[in-house]
């Protein structure tokens, strides 16, 4: 049933691209603190190397991932099919943020669509492919992208985005530090 793969190979950038739907997981090093699992859609990650996958990072209501990694660098991304063969691909790693203040920020947003929100991008050195089943995933049928995210960034303009960044994206849930204070 599960395998582990070398390698991010042709087969499994092909199918990885035809998936609508990500989730991203991170926990930080402290037993008491909280996991996080989100879920990431639209035209947001890119295969940049058999070992290398990078996704664009939108505003939100917090900052866990970039916090997690801040903090040690430990990242999943998980795919399910949720039409067509059952599948579950998972590609464990290394992370990193990389804010607009990083040198690789600007040459990796010409990979992806410019969207005012983009908080950071996720960079992740991927160590383990590996690809279960699904079985038990059910069927799901896709319809199309929300708007809602790009109607409410683009409402909000660039000065109110970073305040709300300021505001609410500073510090994790359990208070590690996450995007850099202006």
């Amino acid at each position: 049933m599960g395998k582990i793969h070398e390698t991010i190979d042709a087969q499994l950038i092909d199918w990885i691209g035809q998936q609508h739907l990500f989730f991203v997981a991170t926990a930080p090093l402290a037993g008491t603190g909280h996991v996080n699992c989100s879920p990431k859609g639209g035209d947001a990650l890119r295969i940049l190397d058999a070992s290398t996958v990078a996704y664009q990072d939108l505003t939100g209501s917090g900052a866990e991932t970039i916090a997690h990694l801040r903090e040690n660098g430990r990242i999943v991304i998980m795919f399910c099919a949720f039409d067509g063969p059952p599948r579950i691909v998972r590609l464990h790693g290394r992370g990193e943020a990389l804010t607009a203040r990083h040198p690789d920020f600007a040459a990796l947003a010409t990979r992806f669509p410019p969207h005012l929100g983009t908080r950071a991008f996720i960079r992740i050195a991927v160590t383990r492919v590996s690809d279960s089943c699904g079985f038990g995933i059910p069927l799901y049928e896709y319809r199309g992208e929300r708007d809602t995210l790009d109607k409410w960034t683009e409402a909000k303009g660039p000065d109110k985005i970073k305040d709300y960044q300021q505001a609410k994206n500073l510090r994790s849930l359990d208070d590690l530090p996450a995007i850099e204070k202006n």
